[in-house]
């Protein structure tokens, strides 16, 4: 039943484009009742030609079955033509409903879910899905009509040769149902394996700068070559069993056939059967072979799409547990008043890596985030875009709970640069204003000036029309820094959040990113996330964690003042740089 399911929710994608699926059925059924005609019309014309000697009537049979035949052939190309259009819009429909699902999913999902195997089932198994909607929704009813036609037609044409003919069925029907749960359990490990081939594939590509310098070059491949080993094996096995099938159908065929020959010569001869008869029979016989060697075909093809739908139906079922509300609102006007009240996270139930956070950020104020690595930085200002929600708490913008308003508004009002920077392969112009569409080339301009970036692009051999090349590679880590700080500033959101921005970058970078943010982030709330006591000493708050908890909070200076983990940092990163420049100083004053 769970499999019929799979089958009939298939089925109904191909339903939703009725247009093409009826002018389908039309020449299938056009194709199909012709088939069936023309062979009545040869037996007529055989016992005609043996028994009248007038040809005239002949003539007409003839060019009567030439026409029909014809005629035919043109309804086979509609078929064809119409289901292949059919299936082709089901799979632009399916891979567009899962890409928008994968992009509605949370980065929880996201993180339990590895990449390649996302990708194989939005191209291998789709693929498969859309081979079952041209065959399952067209071609098996062509099948069904074959059988149901012909097999009336064999019985009335000469019973007895018409039961030995139908005698065949129950054995390819068992050996057919038999061989599907074998390629249905083969079949779901091909679409494992494959999930796991892409990923191997995938990571060995974008990660081929580290794979090149660690030469790790032959324990990729041997890990790529182990899954495309077992998708092989696996899809010969499939196969194989695909083509025993098909042959066994095939044997069975020629047995019946060699038996109606035999038979059907012997009654011929004494008169019980007519030549024309027997042509007329031996054609529907050479039509019933298509649609019982087409079984292997439709096992093979079914057992595919049960495999490839239950997947692509899990992916498409899964609940995100971050999602629009029923009663969302839409935020607008936005003033910045960011507000966390006893929130706490997990990643998993057995740790947590947020614990009790409580905090307000004023409209326009700069709050730093500081602490050693794991300590929960980014995990706080990933709740406020609601890449995760909060396991316990709540967090409000101007009051209003997060959860309660849309998620498209919710980020358009919040920016966000993130340590680990992504580019386009596109242009910078291009690269800058994704997000923002149709902003123009002044306030792109605008924007990277903003990120001291622009002087650099003007020295670019296309400037704003540079390639980047994929993931940014052809820049360095400061110009990927910048250019996703102009992506940001481009959108102009009212709270911005640079998730440790500035830690490619050097010092002198630091400090013109710096320079030129000061007055932007004047006029939006700003959460700054680092490393460096740097980055962060002009802070209206700095909130200091560690283990996922506030240790302390206040301003910078407030904050050296105490004999906290604040002042242990900075006496660990300013303090040695201060006694060096002393040093220095005092050097050169006696060698004056």
């Amino acid at each position: 039943m769970a499999a019929m399911r799979v089958l009939l929710r298939l089925a109904r994608y191909g339903l939703d484009h009725k247009q093409y699926l009826f002018w389908a059925w039309v020449s299938l059924l056009g194709a199909n009742a012709l088939a069936l005609a023309i062979p009545w019309l040869i037996g007529g014309a055989v016992d005609h030609a043996l028994t009248e000697r007038d040809k005239t009537e002949l003539v007409w049979l003839a060019l009567l079955i030439l026409g029909l035949s014809a005629l035919r052939g043109l309804f086979s190309y509609g078929q064809t033509f119409f289901s292949e259009a059919l299936s082709a819009k089901v799979s632009y429909v399916l891979r567009n409903t899962l890409l928008k699902k994968l992009q509605g999913m949370s980065f929880a999902f996201h993180d339990q879910h590895k990449t390649g195997d996302m990708m194989s089932i939005v191209t291998y198994d789709v693929e498969s899905t859309r081979q079952f909607i041209s065959f399952g929704l067209v071609r098996f009813v062509q099948l069904v009509i074959l059988i149901a036609g012909i097999t009336p037609l064999l019985i009335i044409t000469h019973w007895q040769l018409g039961l030995i003919s139908l005698a065949c069925v129950p054995p390819t029907v068992y050996t057919s149902a038999a061989a599907g749960r074998k390629m249905r359990k083969i079949w779901n490990r091909v679409q494992v394996e494959t999930g796991e081939m892409s990923t191997a594939l995938q990571e060995n590509l974008t990660g081929m700068r580290v794979v090149k310098s660690f030469g790790a070059e032959e324990s990729q491949k041997s890990k790529f070559h182990g899954h495309s080993a077992n998708v092989a094996e696996d899809t010969y096995a499939a196969n194989k069993l695909r083509v025993t099938n098909s042959s066994f159908l095939t044997f069975v065929y020629l047995i019946a056939t060699g038996l109606v020959v035999l038979l059907g010569g012997r009654w011929v001869i004494d008169g019980s059967l007519t030549a024309g008869e027997w042509t007329q029979f031996m054609l529907y016989l050479g039509l019933l072979v298509m649609p019982v060697r087409m079984l292997g075909m439709a096992v093979n093809t079914f057992s595919r799409a049960l495999s490839s739908g239950e997947r692509v139906f899990e992916l498409l079922d899964s609940q995100s547990p971050v999602d629009d509300e029923d009663v969302s609102k839409e935020m607008a006007g936005v003033k910045g008043e960011v507000r966390f009240d006893g929130v706490s996270f997990g990643y998993n139930p057995a740790q947590s890596a947020l614990k009790n956070i409580s905090f307000t950020a004023k409209p326009g104020e700069k709050v730093a985030i500081l602490g050693a690595a794991g300590s929960g930085k980014t995990t706080i200002v990933n709740l406020i875009p609601r890449f995760y929600d909060p396991t316990t708490g709540r967090i409000t913008i101007d009051g209003m709970d997060i959860r309660g308003v849309t998620l498209e508004s919710l980020r358009r009002n919040v920016g966000m640069v993130f340590q680990d920077v992504f580019l386009f392969h596109a242009s910078v112009k291009e690269n800058i204003a994704y997000g923002a569409s149709n902003a123009t080339l002044e306030k792109i301009i605008e924007a990277s000036k903003a990120a001291q970036l622009h002087q650099f692009i003007e020295s670019l051999p296309q400037g704003y029309e540079t390639l980047v090349g994929e993931r940014g590679v052809t820049l360095s880590g400061g110009q990927r820094q910048r250019l996703a700080i102009a992506r940001t500033l481009l959108l102009d959101p009212p709270v911005l959040i640079l998730d440790d921005s500035t830690s490619s970058v050097d010092v002198e970078t630091e400090g013109m990113i710096r320079k030129a943010l000061e007055e932007v982030m004047k006029r939006r709330t700003t959460f700054i996330i680092a490393h460096r006591v740097s980055s962060v000493r002009l802070a209206d708050q700095i909130l200091v964690l560690k283990d996922g908890e506030i240790v302390e909070r206040g301003a910078h200076n407030d904050l050296i003042s105490r004999e906290g983990f604040y002042k242990q940092i900075y006496e660990l990163q300013i303090l040695p740089s201060e006694q060096v420049l002393l040093e220095a100083s005092i050097s050169d004053d006696g060698n004056n």
